[in-house]
C-alpha cells in the first residue's frame, strides 16, 4: 500500500476536525480509505472525548513555569477525572509541555493556547488525543500569568493548589523565601485581595448588608449600626485580605509586618490562586 499523504490527513481533518496525529493513524489502519477512517475516529478518541464531557474532572495538578530572572511566570491547572491519571507520566508530561507553550508563545487567553501548535500539533488535539488513550475527560481549568519585579510561585505538596506571587519593593535583593511563605500563607488562607484597596466593591456591600442585619437582629439602636457595621467590616478586612492578615508562620505579626522585615518597604504587588478540584 502508498504511504498516506499529507493532503489526506489534511483532507481527513478538514472533513472530521480530528487532530492531526488522529487521522494519520486512522487513515494507516483504514488503509488510505476515508469512510473507515472516519468510523476508527468516532470509534477511538473522538467519541471517547465526546462521550465524556459531561463528567467531572475535579482531580488533576497545577503546573508552573518562571523565567530565569524571576520576573514573570505562567501557572496552569490541567484537570482530569482520576487521581491515578493525574499521576500519570504522560498525563504529567503534557501538562509540562502545555504550561511551556503558554509561557514561550504567550497567548492572551486560554482559547489561544489551546490553538497554540507544537510539532504541528493543536494543543487541543493533543488534550482530544490523550483522552482518546485514557479514556477520561481532561480539561484546562486555569491558566493565569504574572509579571512582576520578583515572581515567585508555591506549589502545594500533591500539586493541587499553586500561586504565584509578585513582590515590589525588592532593591535588588533575593525574596524567594519570603515570597514561597507568603505563597504559602495565600494558600492556607485564601486571602480574598492583597489589601482592602482591592476587595471587590460588590463584595463590600455584600458584606455591609449582611453586618446590619445582624445588628439589628441583635437589637442594637438604628443610630449605632453604620459605626458597628463599619467595624464588622474592618475586621472582614483584617481577616481576609492578605497583607493584614496574622502570618501563618510567626502569629506575632502580619504578613506585611514580615515582608517589612525582610527587607524595608517589602510588600505585595499582587497573587494568584489556582487550585483542583
Amino acid at each position: 500500500m502508498s504511504a498516506i499523504s499529507a493532503q489526506d490527513v489534511n483532507k481527513l481533518r478538514t472533513m472530521t476536525g480530528a487532530g492531526m496525529m488522529d487521522c494519520k493513524k486512522a487513515l494507516t489502519e483504514a488503509e488510505g480509505d476515508f469512510e473507515k477512517a472516519i468510523e476508527i475516529l468516532r470509534k477511538k478518541g473522538q467519541k471517547v472525548s465526546a462521550s465524556r464531557s459531561d463528567k467531572d474532572a475535579k482531580e488533576g495538578s497545577v503546573f508552573v513555569k518562571v523565567s530565569n530572572d524571576k520576573t514573570e511566570a505562567v501557572l496552569i491547572a490541567l484537570n482530569c477525572e482520576t487521581d491515578f491519571v493525574a499521576k500519570n507520566d504522560e498525563f504529567q508530561s503534557l501538562g509540562k509541555l502545555i504550561v511551556e507553550t503558554a509561557f514561550t508563545k504567550k497567548p492572551a487567553a486560554q482559547e489561544a493556547l489551546l490553538a497554540e501548535v507544537v510539532d504541528g500539533l493543536s494543543i487541543n488535539d493533543r488534550i482530544t488525543e490523550l483522552v482518546g488513550k485514557i479514556g477520561e475527560k481532561l480539561e484546562i481549568t486555569a491558566f493565569v500569568t504574572m509579571k512582576g519585579e520578583a515572581v515567585v510561585p508555591y506549589i502545594h505538596a500533591g500539586s493541587k493548589l499553586g500561586v504565584l506571587v509578585s513582590l515590589k519593593g525588592v532593591n535588588g535583593k533575593d525574596v524567594t523565601e519570603a515570597g514561597k511563605d507568603v505563597g504559602m500563607q495565600i494558600a492556607a488562607m485564601n486571602p480574598v485581595a492583597v489589601d482592602e484597596k482591592g476587595v471587590d466593591k460588590t463584595l463590600i456591600e455584600k458584606e455591609l448588608e449582611i453586618a446590619k442585619a445582624q445588628i439589628l437582629a441583635e437589637g442594637k439602636p438604628e443610630n449605632m449600626v453604620e459605626k458597628i457595621a463599619q467595624g464588622k467590616l474592618n475586621r472582614f478586612f483584617k481577616d481576609n485580605t492578605l497583607l493584614p492578615q496574622v502570618f501563618v508562620k510567626d502569629s506575632s505579626k502580619t504578613v506585611a509586618q514580615y515582608l517589612d522585615g525582610v527587607s524595608k518597604g517589602l510588600t505585595v504587588a499582587e497573587f494568584k490562586r489556582i487550585a483542583i478540584g
